[in-house]
């Protein structure tokens, strides 16, 4: 049994099928964990959608950015944009159940390995968060895109404000604080204060990468990420970067996961994407 992370889609599923030739993925044996933005700007996210769904219990996925984009266009909260490739999915005779399979899939994962927890979200974790109440909040927001009022959810999940935690926040601002958090930062103020505005990789005055604020109380767990093309690859021990802009003509990269006794051992493998699209959020 081997266990996979991988980076950011985006509707690249010629480099997936590479990608799992070249690991030699089973999905009666090994477990894929996709860490979010599987669709849109590439040119087959429908077939990325029914690849992952066809591996069921094997591809544990989280929902990025473009995921609750497409899901938000598909309940008219949204309109498309320019650049989306999102109608070969809104368009296609098995919609619905590539789109209600979407909104069952997760905001943040926590596993344990050798003794040691993996914290996997598609951005990022504000500073005053631990393991554990990330992924209680994250269980809100899913409950939110699971009921049958979520239609209400979409047409209230958009916007910056509130920009930072307030455990007092109740209802849209809350789960707006959380959707933001989990699927758009990269920097914050060392108080948690979200900026949005910059994809790079210079903090405006003031901010600093997320993973960076000192004291941060997912510290002590290794958090996996995507989301953040232009960081790349990064791997230090208590954060696992792994969107290293396939979209935009980059690699797509797994990295495999092998649990010792103690922690684990990691390896990355990645291949080369035929895409070469202006880089973008």
């Amino acid at each position: 049994m081997a266990l996979y992370m991988i980076g950011d889609l985006q509707g690249c599923d010629a480099a997936l099928q590479r990608l799992l030739e070249k690991i030699s993925f089973s999905p009666s044996r090994d477990t894929l964990y996709l860490l979010g933005d599987l669709v849109n700007r590439g040119p087959a996210s429908d077939a990325v959608l029914r690849r992952l769904m066809g591996y069921g219990a094997s591809a544990r996925c989280l929902l990025g950015n473009h995921d609750l984009h497409l899901l938000a266009v598909s309940y008219g909260a949204r309109k498309p944009g320019r650049k989306d490739t999102l109608q070969c999915i809104l368009q296609a005779p098995d919609r619905h159940a590539m789109l209600e399979w979407l909104r069952h899939q997760n905001m943040a994962l926590l596993e344990q390995w050798g003794g040691r927890e993996m914290l996997m979200v598609h951005a990022g974790v504000l500073p005053q968060w631990g393991a554990a109440q990330t992924l209680e909040l994250a269980r809100e927001v899913e409950a939110a895109l699971r009921s049958s009022t979520v239609a209400d959810f979409f047409a209230t999940m958009y916007g910056n404000a509130p920009a930072s935690w307030d455990e007092a926040l109740q209802g849209a601002e809350r789960l707006r604080v959380v959707v933001n958090a989990l699927t758009r930062m990269r920097f914050c103020t060392p108080q948690g204060t979200m900026e949005f505005g910059e994809s790079g990789t210079t903090a405006p005055p003031g901010y600093m990468p997320w993973f960076d604020v000192p004291g941060r109380h997912t510290a002590q767990s290794t958090v996996a990420f995507g989301h953040w093309s232009t960081l790349g690859h990064l791997d230090r021990g208590d954060v696992l970067s792994m969107d290293t802009g396939c979209v935009w003509g980059g690699c797509l990269s797994a990295m495999r996961v092998t649990p010792l006794q103690q922690g684990w051992d990691a390896e990355l493998i990645q291949v080369q994407c035929e895409q070469a699209q202006k880089p973008g959020e």
